[in-house]
């Protein structure tokens, strides 16, 4: 009886059965990291109109506090301004907003204060539109050539999120009050004794 050839290994079969090990470990560990930061940013809130979910991120505690205090603070929150009004642009809107703020962010390449981009700013001017659209119908075209639209922020900066002045912002030289001489400072030097107080005396 021949005895028989000793086996040879398959690494072949080896390394088809460790690519699924490798790709289910990569899948997980994305998702387990997508859903901790879609938990640690609260990202539920988002998917709601609750302004305060716009505080989550300590840099817009300032832009919540003077809505607060805004003139627009009954009427209108933030989504009302900040995003379109139709069902599938608004959520492509908080989906491009939501990559580029949690982007800056995480990086820190944001810039302080906040400004409004291009593409928000259109967008909150056509909704100043369409809820005073009474009141601009025959006066929305006379900042331009008949074909631009003027700038109501021009105007009404303030009607969002209070005076200018509670948000910080560049430093102006043009708007920075010039210093006066107070009249009414006390005199400097040492205090009246009372003799001298009574030599003044009639």
């Amino acid at each position: 009886m021949s005895a028989q050839p000793p086996t040879q290994p398959q690494p072949r079969r080896f390394r088809l059965r460790l690519w699924p090990a490798l790709l289910a470990l990569t899948v997980g560990l994305a998702a387990g990291l997508a859903a901790f930061g879609f938990r640690y940013a609260e990202g539920l809130s988002y998917l709601q109109t609750d302004p305060k979910a716009c505080a989550n991120c300590h840099i817009m505690q300032s832009q919540y506090d003077s809505w607060q205090k805004s003139s627009h603070h009954t009427v209108a929150v933030c989504v009302d301004c900040h995003l379109p009004h139709s069902f599938v642009p608004k959520y492509l809107a908080k989906a491009e907003n939501g990559w580029r703020h949690g982007k800056l962010f995480t990086t820190g390449g944001f810039v302080e204060p906040i400004v409004v981009q291009p593409a928000g700013k259109k967008i909150l001017l056509d909704n100043c539109v369409q809820c005073h659209g009474q009141l601009t119908a025959q006066m929305h075209e006379h900042g331009g050539s008949g074909t631009e639209r003027s700038d109501c922020l021009h105007c009404h900066s303030t009607v969002g999120h209070g005076q200018r002045a509670a948000m910080g912002g560049p430093f102006d030289p043009a708007r920075e009050v010039p210093k006066t001489t107070d009249q009414t400072a006390p005199p400097t030097g040492p205090a009246p004794s009372h003799s001298d107080k009574a030599k003044d005396k009639p």
